[in-house]
């Protein structure tokens, strides 16, 4: 964009209550914690510097960095955690903008190439019936293939009528080891070129932090670098960044991938190949060999360190085949690969999965940690980085851009140290701004008195006993948030027989759904693991309140956390205070993140952990919370929703 393009204006006068946006927003008005981020955005952007923004809920955060980014007339790529964010910045919020400044805007959205259609893996598979798995999936790609002759962008969420986890979205989607890039017949059609040309023209770029790190690590240079033509960088929901940049600049080895290439093959083979039936051969012997090696990992839901199975002889052995399986089809696909572009690609990812292979068998890198995950019917083997921050601070450096992190939660006890340091942050500015909520008025903060240790085998069915009453009070219109699946089936069972108000369980339906049910009931108890802890907005008095079992410390055996906690104290660290409490802090401001979503919301907050009060380090959660009242009288949260005795006096801590 230049300067005589740039749209004119002052960020206070555009976020004021005679401001360009109050004139398109019904009912607006100015915020202060709003206007202060965006001066600091602003400040930030055109002295190139880096900022760590926590701005509670409620701030209007989205818009305080959106009007000062638009206003520097910069070019600027803008990266969310979630997809259903970044769908809501493009299709929700940049057109709000649009009508409020008096400029040309170019906007792009842009996410990984899982998410749109691949016409030429389409092509493929129309030509190959024997693919389908199920007469569903044969259904679904009739409705893909009709969708396909209208879409203009090829986004795969734009097809309701596929469930969003359909079986038939791999086959008709591409990946970095099968696309074709520049090779690809239908590479003028395709739909992730096209987007990311569009990208490239933009002034903003609209993407998610998957598609940020996959092009940090350049996993997507079959299409060209993107990032470093940016002129700031604005990361929102943040805090997700450390793990999802910790999976991308490691690396994984699945049985997926295994299958996806010996299909490919497969279908070259049919088409371009037929007189090379060794390739069919040798496919079928790597897809058994590597189901052989799924069935030698155990049961299903297995998350652990490489350790547990580095002394498993059959696990071993079935490496080995699996091993001798990819050496002889590399080796077959290496004299095929001049019939066709597509078996060349074929050769080229066998190659890298016999290297990452070795790699993962070697064992010999103590920066990483290697650990395993089973499914029901596959398995993934990772390779992560124990430690991000070098390498994540050098790609800033080459950026040679301004930076914006920001989210809800990113402080603990007004400490951004955790977050920086996992990232390498060089000497950020650091800035935090209260919800403009009245929480001390909205918000009541309820501990129990009498709880057995979390750790006690009948914590949950105290909990639950204690939990009762305080559902009641509320008329259902509760969120119930668990550290655990077990915890989870424990409680919904226990509730069958105690609970007057309908239950949903996550699992029961896809999340979406449930949501769509909790909200339209009104009276519903809702039952949730992790991904219910955010990203969910359920605003009014379907929700009243939140209640969580306890303090979301990461599983002690979890593989990663394992190794970042073994290597941390060989390093004379305390990873408890400086580790373990940080990210569980972080995760509790998500979890209490759902009770207020609105300036008229009323709610009760049950935490149920005694940690918080009787070990010291329960103030460091207690004051990373919003300022709200606290009790530890259950007759105090039917007080809190009478209108007669809402404003009485509650008992602190």
């Amino acid at each position: 964009m230049s300067d005589e393009q740039s749209p004119k204006g002052d960020v206070v006068d555009f976020l004021g209550a005679e401001g360009a946006l109050a004139e398109v927003i019904s009912g607006f008005s100015p915020r202060p914690q709003q206007i202060e981020m965006a001066l600091a955005v602003e400040q930030t952007i055109e002295s190139k510097g880096c900022l760590i923004s926590e701005a509670g809920t409620g701030t209007g955060k989205t818009f305080a960095y959106l009007i000062p980014a638009i206003l520097s007339g910069k070019r600027i790529i803008v990266s969310t955690g979630t997809k259903n964010l970044q769908d809501q910045l493009f299709f929700s919020d940049l057109p709000v903008i649009r009508k409020a400044i008096a400029a040309p805007l170019k906007t792009a959205l842009l996410k990984g190439r899982a998410n749109y259609l691949c016409l030429y893996r389409q092509l493929i598979l129309q030509d190959d019936p024997g693919a389908f798995a199920s007469p569903q999936q044969v259904n679904d790609f009739e409705i893909v293939r009709a969708w396909s002759e209208e879409t203009q962008r090829g986004d795969i969420s734009e097809l309701s009528e596929v469930e969003e986890d359909a079986g038939i979205w791999p086959l008709v989607t591409s990946t970095t080891d099968n696309c074709l890039g520049a090779d690809c017949p239908c590479y003028e059609k395709c739909f992730v070129v096209q987007a990311r040309r569009q990208a490239q023209a933009a002034d903003i770029v609209v993407i998610n932090h998957h598609l940020f790190c996959a092009d940090l690590t350049l996993k997507e240079d079959g299409f060209g670098e993107l990032l470093p033509s940016a002129d700031c960088f604005i990361l929102d929901e943040a805090h997700q960044l450390p793990d999802i940049a910790s999976n991308f600049f490691g690396f994984s080895l699945s049985s997926r991938q295994f299958v996806e290439l010996t299909h490919d093959a497969i279908s070259e083979y049919h088409k371009e190949a037929g007189d090379m039936a060794d390739i069919k051969a040798l496919a079928d012997r790597l897809e058994t060999t590597s189901k052989d090696l799924r069935l030698s990992m155990g049961d299903a839901g297995r998350r652990a360190s490489w350790v547990e199975l580095e002394k498993d002889e059959v696990v071993q052995e079935e490496l080995q085949r699996v091993k001798v399986a990819l050496v002889g089809f590399e080796e077959l696909l290496k004299e095929a690969s001049v019939r066709s572009k597509g078996l060349e690609s074929c050769w080229g990812r066998c190659k890298e999965m016999l290297t990452r292979l070795n790699y993962i068998l070697d064992g010999n890198q103590s920066e990483f940690v290697r650990w395993f995950e089973t499914y029901r019917t596959s398995f993934r083997i990772h390779l992560t980085p124990l430690n991000i921050a070098e390498t994540f601070q050098s790609h800033m450096e080459n950026m040679q851009a301004s930076w914006v992190f920001t989210s809800a939660t990113l402080a603990v006890n007004e400490d951004f140290s955790h977050f920086s340091k996992q990232l390498g942050l060089d000497k950020p500015e650091s800035l935090q701004w209260d919800s403009p909520f009245n929480y001390s008025r909205q918000a009541l903060l309820y501990i129990p008195k009498d709880m057995p240790n979390p750790s006690d085998s009948n914590y949950h069915e105290v909990l639950l006993e204690k939990a009762l009453p305080v559902i009641e009070s509320c008329k259902g219109r509760t969120f119930m948030l668990f550290t655990s699946h077990k915890a989870l089936r424990f409680a919904a069972e226990w509730l069958e027989g105690y609970c007057d108000y309908p239950l949903l369980v996550q699992g029961d339906a896809p999340k979406t759904e449930l949501i769509h049910r909790f909200k339209e009931k009104g009276n519903a108890v809702l039952l949730g693991t992790a991904s219910f802890w955010e990203g969910v907005d359920v605003r009014g008095e379907a929700l009243s309140c939140v209640i969580i079992d306890k303090l979301p410390f990461a599983s002690p055996g979890d593989p990663v956390q394992q190794a970042m906690i073994e290597s941390m104290r060989k390093k004379g660290g305390n990873p408890f205070f400086h580790h373990q409490i940080p990210q569980a802090v972080i995760a509790l401001k998500q979890g209490v993140g759902r009770l207020i979503r609105d300036v008229q919301d009323r709610g009760v907050l049950m935490l149920c952990d005694p940690r918080t009060y009787q070990k010291s380090y329960g103030k460091q959660f207690l004051n990373s919370l919003p300022t709200m009242r606290r009790t530890r009288r259950v007759e105090d949260v039917t007080c809190f929703f009478d209108s007669q005795k809402k404003d009485r006096i509650y008992l602190e801590l």
